[in-house]
């Protein structure tokens, strides 16, 4: 009795398994291990860091015990965050999402295996948790307290299979917004808020902001969290939806876009919020859409939309913001300002979005965020112009896109970003051999580069703009540094995340290239084709053929529709099949793709795909002249 003794303590327990596991089988057995392996070895690297130990992993369950139950919840949802990235770059009915509850409670410890109710109520509370979600016992529950930065909804006293008396449950919930708050039960724990938040706070009551009048709005219909498409962020979620142009000018289009473009810009600034990009957004653009659908389709909780009409000296802009998962509106209003006072109503609006939502500033965040603009309506209305051109990738847009950058840069010389839209003109001329002076081009480009960084020292445009200048260049080294510095300067920005992915491809940084380019695509679900570029070919070189295989695909049928030049959806596949030893469809892909581009030749490609390590291009090269492809 004394032995059985000695062998028995207080444990916490953390129980994971994966949700619809039988259904990932069925469908692909060795997709589903190969992916419960990588997963696996997620969770006990963080049961490692926090303190704990695996103790078993039958099929797809993980036992893991520890001395703290706060490092046991720690350590669950720090492992739910990161599992919520890697599914987020695969197809919905491919994701593995884990349940993982936690309990603490007495165990038998026995040669390194643990027996007892206190693991059979951590499985039972386990299996009451959503997909990607945590669950924690009320023995848990009361040893942790106000010491984890969490919120959470109690589910009641569960009645579990083979435990005497009911458990009390609690969901726990990460967002901001439920910090210190317990949903569904009488008590609440101490409400802690964080210093940054009592300093915002206080600066913004001495700043003078009043507080708005909220407009009644009728609320929406909730969106469903479990239908979402993307797992929502553990950090404030926003899409800004087009605001609609009530002109009567389609002429006009253009400055709703450009207004739009600014909120988003000005939020995505913020590394406390989570922004879609206007890419994805302006999808729904011309839409009766509701509220509820763009929620679910791109994993948010928050929506801000909005008309805006424009006379000549006149703008009215009406909006309005909602929690989607709620159903409500958190604010709306609507504004008559002249035309001069329209870069201090988008600052507004941002600055009431922000605060909304509850996102931790200072005074000097805040300025940061809303960056080193123009005050001319002009300059602003030429640029947006210029952006609407230059993303079209053509050669005519391009000059276009020049005559509106220095038409931007004319009317107010000090606009950084105009600055940087011209560079990226003459940097594409270069790269796409549009222009007979092609250093020369390169050289006004890295001029451009310089200026947008004296005018503004944290412009992100200015850092992707050096960055591809060093990729054409060939100096990976520092187009990735240029990169790195373009995502410390705006990390909500997919183009900075996607450009930094493309010279960490070129310098062989192959697996962190992946990583970014699943970042950009997470905040713009309706991402450019140019991104399955980066997937596709980084996944080749690092063997993850099945993957390229797919990005491919996807890429293909992408600039079958004109999305973007088909070569190099073409090339992939013929690289990957060539690798699978799939040499006939390997030739019919080398086929059509010279039956849509009969001047096409193996140096076009070597000219763009900047690689630090003439092997890696190679390996491209030679598999397209063995499929036929001409050099």
């Amino acid at each position: 009795m004394t032995e059985e003794r000695a062998k028995r303590k207080l444990t916490a327990i953390l129980s994971a398994d994966v949700k619809g596991y039988s259904r990932l089988m069925g469908e692909d057995e060795l997709y589903t291990i190969e992916t419960l392996k990588s997963y696996r070895e997620v969770i006990s690297s963080f049961v490692r860091e926090y303190g704990g130990r695996v103790v078993d992993s039958p099929g797809d369950n993980i036992l893991a015990a520890f001395d703290s139950v706060v490092d046991a919840a720690e350590c669950a949802v720090k492992i739910q965050e990161d599992l919520k990235v890697k599914n987020a770059s695969l197809s919905e009915n491919r994701r593995m999402e884990f349940r993982i509850g936690v309990n603490l409670g007495d165990v038998i410890d026995d040669e390194g295996r643990i027996y007892g109710d206190g693991v059979n109520v951590a499985a039972r509370i386990e299996g009451l948790a959503d997909g990607g979600g945590v669950c924690i016992s009320g023995t848990a529950f009361d040893q942790i307290g106000g010491r984890l930065p969490l919120g959470y909804a109690y589910l009641g006293e569960q009645k579990v299979k083979n435990i005497e008396k009911p458990i009390r449950v609690y969901k726990v919930l990460t967002e901001p917004e439920a910090v210190g708050k317990v949903i569904g039960e009488g008590r609440k724990r101490p409400k802690r808020w964080p210093l940054a938040s009592v300093a915002a706070a206080v600066i913004l009551v001495l700043g003078g902001l009043a507080v708005w009048n909220l407009h009644p709005r009728p609320d929406v219909e909730p969106a469903s969290v479990n239908k979402m498409v993307y797992p929502l962020p553990d950090k404030p979620s926003i899409a800004v939806l087009p605001f609609a142009n009530l002109s009567g000018d389609p002429q006009q289009e253009f400055f709703s876009d450009g207004f739009t473009e600014h909120i988003i810009t000005g939020l995505s600034r913020i590394p406390h919020l989570f922004v879609i990009a206007r890419t994805s957004t302006c999808t729904y653009k011309g839409k009766p859409v509701k509220v509820q659908q763009v929620s679910e389709e791109l994993g948010v909780r928050y929506v801000l939309e909005g008309s805006i009409q424009k006379t000549q000296k006149r703008i009215r802009v009406e909006a309005q913001l909602i929690d989607a998962v709620k159903g409500h509106h958190l604010w709306a209003d609507t504004y008559d300002r002249n035309l001069e006072d329209l870069f201090a109503l988008q600052d507004d609006i941002t600055m009431k979005i922000i605060t909304s939502l509850q996102v931790e500033l200072t005074r000097g965040g805040y300025a940061k965020a809303l960056g080193k603009g123009t005050k001319s309506i002009k300059a602003l209305e030429s640029f947006w112009r210029g952006e609407n051109h230059i993303a079209r990738a053509k050669k005519e847009d391009n000059a276009l896109a020049r005559q509106y950058a220095e038409e931007a840069i004319e009317s107010d010389s000090g606009f950084a970003s105009a600055q940087a839209l011209l560079g990226f003109t003459y940097l594409w001329d270069y790269v796409f051999g549009w222009s007979s002076e092609g250093e020369k081009s390169l050289r006004l480009s890295e001029e451009c580069a310089h200026k947008t960084l004296a005018l503004d020292d944290s412009n992100s445009k200015a850092f992707i703009l050096f960055s591809q200048i060093y990729c054409a260049r060939r100096d990976a080294d520092k187009a990735i540094g240029y990169g790195e510095k373009a995502v410390e300067a705006n990390p909500n920005d997919p183009w900075a995340l996607y450009f930094c992915g493309l010279a960490m491809k070129f310098g062989g940084r192959y697996e962190e290239a992946i990583t970014m380019t699943q970042k950009s695509m997470r905040l713009t679900p309706y991402y450019p084709a140019l991104y399955l570029v980066n997937l596709g070919y980084c996944c080749f070189h690092v063997g993850r053929y099945d993957e390229a295989l797919s990005a491919g695909e996807k890429l293909l049928e992408r600039c079958r529709k004109g999305e973007l030049a088909d070569w190099f959806g073409y090339l992939l596949l013929v690289a990957v099949h060539n690798k699978l030893g799939n040499e006939e469809k390997a030739r019919v892909y080398a086929d059509e793709l010279l039956k849509a581009n009969p001047n096409w030749k193996l140096r076009y490609a070597k000219r763009v795909f900047a690689y630090k390590n003439e092997l890696d291009l190679q390996s491209i090269l030679s598999a397209g002249r063995k499929a036929g492809l001409p050099d």
